[in-house]
């Protein structure tokens, strides 16, 4: 039987190698102090303000720029596989916007055949610009967070502003300080930017730049991603 994930235990490796990476071990130890216990199974209101507190502490230590972008380096990742015509698409063409058409036809395909939504919904969406590929405006592309996929239907269909908010991050500490009334620090937000840098990282094989433009801790009641993309 494979092992249980645990997101909490997943996510904290993540920040513990990008903080050692970055700052070092006196500051790792420093911001990850409390969390040695920290699972699945302890109590969300806990992990809520442990984080509230690491973000914090990263700040005071670290500053804005550099805790944002130890916060991209905590991203969950797209599958490498499913870039890989992305990728060929780049490599043959050097066309961003070609690249963009590809990111998109997946994007659709995954919509209808995995999550099942109908073609009323996938108009929507698209409408409002969600998804993986985004909109490009020269070397800037801009990126809409669809709703976490086990609850997209359910998001699109919910009437209430604040429920709509509740099951809209991928995020399950998000999710739940939202639903407990709590809110944590907008550099957070940039784990889910660092999703959109891996992307593109990974496609183009170059570095690229992100930054949140609005988020559900910055009054939003989605999130935007800016990736600048290499001249």
């Amino acid at each position: 039987m494979s092992p249980v994930f645990d997101f909490e235990k997943a996510w904290l490796l993540k920040l513990n190698d990008a903080i050692d990476s970055s700052a070092g071990e006196d500051i790792r130890k420093t911001v990850l102090a409390g969390s040695g216990n920290l699972t699945a199974q302890t109590p969300r209101q806990e992990i809520i303000e442990w984080t509230v507190k690491a973000v914090e502490k990263l700040k005071s230590h670290l500053g804005e720029a550099e805790t944002d972008r130890i916060m991209t380096l905590c991203a969950c990742r797209y599958p490498t596989p499913g870039l890989q015509k992305a990728r060929e698409t780049w490599e043959e063409t050097r066309d961003i916007d070609q690249v963009l058409d590809v990111l998109q036809e997946q994007f659709e395909s995954f919509m209808r055949d995995s999550i099942g939504l109908s073609e009323e919904e996938v108009e929507y969406v698209v409408s409002k610009n969600m998804g993986l590929a985004g909109i490009r405006k020269e070397n800037t592309i801009i990126a809409t967070r669809i709703p976490k996929s086990g609850f997209l239907k359910k998001c699109l269909n919910e009437k209430d502003s604040e429920k709509r908010r509740e099951y809209y991050c991928h995020c399950p500490r998000v999710r739940d300080a939202i639903k407990s009334g709590n809110a944590v620090p907008p550099s957070y937000c940039y784990c889910g930017a660092g999703f959109y840098k891996g992307i593109w990282e990974d496609i183009l094989q170059m570095p690229v730049e992100v930054e949140v433009i609005e988020s559900l801790f910055t009054g939003g009641d989605v999130c935007r991603i800016a990736i600048y993309l290499p001249d």
